[in-house]
């Protein structure tokens, strides 16, 4: 009975904790990924059973963000074709490049980002903004080369979306959050979808863990609109600490 209950009892806090650093930095999946694989299942089922619970949490984040006026519904779209294109292309990439040589380059990659965060004051007071013509095609841009990485690799995809909206596309920091979750929506589905099809989800535990990220998410989200970057900035930090410390575990690991 225990062994049953074990892994719920294992994943669905870390849906919980994930959930609200997600809504908040994105990067949720830095977190719960290992906790499900912690937990005995298998890779490919972990993977598979993870993306129920994500696009859950995803989808009310979303919804709470939309109801908030957060989420350009033109410029998302444009963001959503550009970044679900990236996506097919980068796991076409993945599939004829070694991915241990792009894990050494974040390695190095990975500090000089942390820095920037540390750094970079204006989360929520950005530059002047650019032109609407400009945003979009940067937006639209910066959509396509992450959901390349997205396909590619895909761990902390919503953090550095959400930098390079705020950092070089110049959007507030609560519209380019908006835009990272209606992209992170949905990739998220489309995952899942996939994944569905393959038989290789645990249903139960994806959707009770989904309840978990849900809370999560909601809570995240109030954190977010009364505390702007104030609690971004440190969210964002702990995504990228754990990141670092992933592909370092994985990069010891391959060479062991």
């Amino acid at each position: 009975m225990l062994e049953n209950l074990l892994p719920f009892l294992v994943v669905c806090p870390a849906a919980f904790l994930a959930g609200a650093i997600d809504a908040m930095a994105g990067g949720g999946g830095l977190i719960t990924l290992p906790v499900y694989m912690l937990a005995g299942l298998p890779v490919h089922n972990a993977i598979a059973t993870n993306k129920i619970s994500s696009f859950m949490g995803t989808s009310i984040a979303t919804w709470e963000f939309f109801k908030l006026g957060y989420i350009n519904v033109r410029k998302a779209a444009w963001c959503i074709v550009a970044a679900l294109t990236g996506s097919a292309l980068g796991a076409r990439l993945a599939l004829a490049i070694n991915d241990h040589i792009f894990k050494v380059l974040m390695l190095f990659i990975l500090p000089f980002v942390a820095f920037y965060v540390i750094r970079n004051k204006n989360f929520d007071h950005p530059n002047k903004p650019f032109s609407e013509r400009r945003t979009q095609l940067l937006s639209t841009a910066f959509a396509f080369l992450v959901g390349i990485y997205d396909g590619f690799y895909g761990p902390g995809t919503g953090t550095f979306l959400l930098l390079l909206l705020t950092g070089a596309a110049r959007l507030s920091l609560q519209e380019a959050n908006g835009l990272t979750k209606a992209i992170n929506w949905t990739t998220n589905l489309a995952a899942l979808t996939v994944f569905a099809l393959s038989g290789k989800t645990l249903w139960s535990l994806g959707l009770t863990a989904g309840l978990f990220n849900i809370a999560g998410n909601h809570l995240g989200v109030k954190l977010f609109t009364k505390g702007g970057a104030s609690f971004v900035r440190p969210a964002i930090l702990l995504v990228l600490a754990i990141f670092m410390v992933k592909i370092t575990t994985d990069l010891l690991a391959i060479n062991n």
